[in-house]
């Protein structure tokens, strides 16, 4: 076959004319005086087919091909091969045509189907009808041989080595009709008596009649012979009336292809059908009044996929583009464009489909963007990453800001289809700016569907705004006074608790589901517990690993260090003091405490009750509160909560920026109400008490005033702890325990106000017990309600 190419591109090159097509392999025919390459043009390399004829071979039919070649320069009709460029030298005759397909090769596979097969015929006949009518012309050579299909599926007839006009007394068809290659198998039953003069005794179409009554045969059985002309088998019954005719033994009687034609088309008949009518009302489809317009396009709706391919991408689909970007098509075109490109290969859906998916998307046509929208997911797996994102998407965002809120709703409804294929950059910046801006919508059909679509694309979003934002969002859906908005926000914290961590499954989300238990709406109240369930379940499961305490082990904390001593700081931490100082919860107190060294570190005006901030809320009180705990209970700003220092141990304190990083600022997400932290209004009052099982925490009230305050920072110290206000009252009488064992006790240094020789302190039970010098503790509950008469009960008062 190289060979072959090579002698007859040499031949070409040495002997003849420029001919401006490259060869390519040989395609095989039934029996003819052609040879049939595919070829490709030189200059744009586009497909063709070439018909060589070598003169040298086959001399003896030089004749017919020489008229074959000037019957197709000439005869121009749709239903003729189409011709691009013709050469003739000494040697050879060259015709390049569009690219053809014999027809031979579809019946051998039986790939046509009976609509396919009316189309087919129809176009055959109304070829045959204009050579025999307009022409004044027969054909001679009909059979399937001489037709070809294109590129897009349409028949086209060849074969015209003996065409003639029947007012040449000279013609070709007389002399040379018998020579034509397998001509005998389809001469009619007169010229086989008669021979080929007998034409000029007859009507001049009863040749074609036959031989296209014998292609009707062949099509539907795939060959044919002089006996089985008439015969009815597989041919469609609708058919066979007017078939028989055609086969009619009496060239007289005999039904023209033109009658034919016209019977077929009448109203219900085998040509009446809509692929025929498709063909012929699409090439003017631009031109048509908008009532015959949608009447075309609502019969083109209707065809099967049995229909060809070919032409619907070569033919219909491009006159569909038009009417939809230029003609008026509107959305019904569009769905037909996309109802064809879901068969086209991704080069032709590049080519052919794409640019005008691109300028449609900046068309400014409602109509048309709810149309592109809709039929998204039948293209969205033809587009590739950098188109959707860099090109498409940018034209679809403009849709969340429309006045039309169909066009809002199915704008977001595009997102679940295109998220695959945006960035992370685009995902996280501009699209979840955009569904901020929907969740707020006026429409709650489109805050429903925006809470929906969080929930479907949450894995998409980044792991570092992930929940923040889904918390953010589903909260606020859960006050959505719609009650589907407010079913959709629980379902999507159902299925999207993966994403959240043990921490905001405790302190964000359920707190946020805990109202809709008692929501008015049963619906809600059902779906509520669900998804409540859910993160129970979660955290159950998450606090099976947890271990069973945070506290140091019991061996840990030895004997009752001194509180304060650097040595007992080393030794048990915070914890030491708080264990050996108090076993039992503090004890109502009043009075000055003297110093180690006689001086009082309480200033004089401590016994008077302090002023409290009139916007502060009302937090428990407890008389013998040293000034570090009132100090820990003022209220710090809200903004600012309570954080460990994790390089001091037992270490607390406020930001001073009022930073929250647990709670970014999501502004268009709206407030998160209650579902925040440190939120004044919904935290829980706290109130400071100290008791023998207290860790190394300082104790805090939880922020109770709603006013800015600056930040309160307690740290550690290598000093030993020392208040500035109360004396180390413990350490001191463990010093006068040890100097009553050596006989110190009593020396001239004065017990401190308020450790006199008795003591009366109230428990729980109003028991009074007498206090000596050394001090005793009582492992009651004790009372730390204030006394209501202003005497002095030996401690002073607050």
């Amino acid at each position: 076959m190289d060979f072959l190419k090579s002698a007859v591109a040499s031949a070409m090159a040495a002997k003849g004319p420029p001919f401006p097509y490259n060869f390519g392999d040989k395609v095989d025919l039934d029996p003819s005086i052609w040879t049939l390459y595919n070829g490709t043009r030189r200059e744009d390399g586009s497909d063709c087919s070439i018909f060589s004829f070598e003169i040298a071979a086959n001399r003896s039919a030089l004749l017919l091909a020489r008229n074959a070649l000037k019957k197709l320069r000439t005869l121009r009709h749709p239903g003729v091969i189409k011709v691009l460029d013709t050469v003739e030298s000494e040697t050879y005759i060259y015709i390049a045509t569009e690219r053809l397909v014999p027809l031979r090769w579809h019946v051998k596979r039986k790939s046509l189907s009976p609509e396919t097969a009316k189309w087919g015929l129809y176009s055959i006949a109304r070829t045959v009808k204009f050579i025999n009518d307009e022409a004044s012309s027969v054909h001679g050579n009909l059979k399937v041989a001489s037709v070809y299909t294109t590129e897009s599926g349409e028949w086209k007839l060849g074969g015209f080595e003996v065409l003639s006009n029947v007012k040449d007394d000279e013609a070709v068809i007389y002399t040379y009709g018998s020579l034509v290659p397998d001509s005998g198998r389809y001469t009619p039953p007169e010229l086989a008596k008669s021979g080929w003069d007998a034409i000029k005794r007859s009507p001049h179409s009863a040749v074609d009649a036959y031989d296209f009554g014998a292609l009707i045969f062949e099509i539907f059985n795939g060959s044919f012979s002089s006996d089985q002309a008439g015969q009815t088998k597989n041919i469609p019954p609708s058919l066979h009336p007017s078939y028989k005719r055609l086969a009619n033994p009496n060239p007289k009687a005999r039904l023209t292809v033109a009658h034919f034609l016209e019977q077929g088309r009448r109203n219900g008949s085998f040509f009446d059908t809509p692929l025929i009518k498709l063909t012929e009302g699409v090439e003017n489809l631009g031109v048509k009044t908008e009532e015959e317009r949608e009447a075309f396009l609502d019969d083109l709706d209707q065809l099967t996929d049995d229909f060809p391919e070919d032409f619907f991408k070569m033919k219909v689909l491009p006159e569909l583009l038009k009417s939809v970007e230029f003609g008026g098509g509107g959305p019904k075109a569009f769905g037909l464009v996309m109802k064809i490109a879901t068969k086209l290969s991704n080069e032709d859906f590049d080519a052919k489909v794409l640019p005008v998916l691109l300028r449609l998307f900046g068309n400014p046509d409602r109509a048309i963007r709810v149309c592109l929208l809709d039929n998204l997911p039948l293209m969205i797996d033809r587009l590739s990453q950098k188109t959707v994102n860099d090109k498409i998407f940018p034209q679809i965002v403009t849709g969340f800001t429309d006045v039309a809120p169909v066009v809002r709703e199915q704008t977001l409804k595009s997102v679940l289809t295109i998220i695959t294929k945006l960035s992370d950059r685009t995902i996280n910046g501009e699209l979840l700016k955009y569904l901020a801006k929907t969740a707020n919508d006026e429409q709650p059909g489109i805050r429903t569907n925006t809470t929906i679509c969080l929930g479907k694309i949450a894995k998409y979003l980044g792991t570092s705004s992930r929940s923040k934002v889904l918390i953010a969002a589903f909260s606020r859906s859960l006050r959505d006074p719609f009650i589907h908005a407010r079913n959709a926000a629980l379902m999507a914290l159902s299925v999207t608790s993966e994403h959240f961590s043990d921490e905001d499954c405790a302190t964000r989300v359920l707190p946020a589901i805990c109202p809709s238990l008692i929501d008015k709406e049963k619906l809600i109240r059902d779906q509520a517990v669900k998804t409540l369930d859910v993160y129970v379940q979660r955290i159950k499961k998450a606090v099976e690993s947890m271990p069973e305490t945070a506290l140091p082990p019991e061996s840990a904390i030895s004997g009752n260090p001194r509180m304060g001593t650097p040595q007992a700081e080393a030794a048990a931490g915070w914890a030491g003091w708080a264990i050996s100082s108090f076993t039992n919860k503090l004890s109502a107190a009043a009075g000055d405490i003297t110093s180690s060294n006689g001086a009082s570190s309480v200033p004089a005006s401590s016994s008077a009750p302090p002023s409290r901030p009139s916007t502060a809320a009302p937090i428990t009180s407890n008389s013998s509160a040293s000034p570090l705990y009132r100090q820990a209970v003022k209220s710090p700003p809200p903004s600012a909560p309570l954080t460990r220092n994790p390089s001091t141990t037992g270490e607390l304190f406020f930001p001073e920026d009022g930073n929250n990083d647990d709670g970014a600022d999501f502004d268009a997400w709206g407030d998160m109400g209650d579902m925040d932290d440190d939120d004044p209004s919904t935290s829980n009052k706290m109130t400071a008490s100290i008791s023998s099982n207290q860790s190394n925490d300082n104790p805090f009230a939880e922020p109770s005033s709603s006013k800015k305050k600056s930040a309160v920072t307690t740290t550690a110290s290598s000093k030993p702890f020392d208040d500035g206000s109360e004396p180390d009252f413990a350490g001191w009488l463990a010093q006068q325990a040890e100097k009553k064992k050596g006989g110190v006790l009593g020396g001239s240094k004065a017990l401190p106000k308020g450790l006199g020789k008795t003591t009366t302190v109230t428990t729980a039970k109003k028991t009074t017990v007498p206090v000596k010098s050394k001090p005793v503790v009582v492992k009651k509950k004790i009372d730390t309600k204030p006394k209501d008469d202003d005497g002095d009960d030996g401690w002073g008062g607050w």
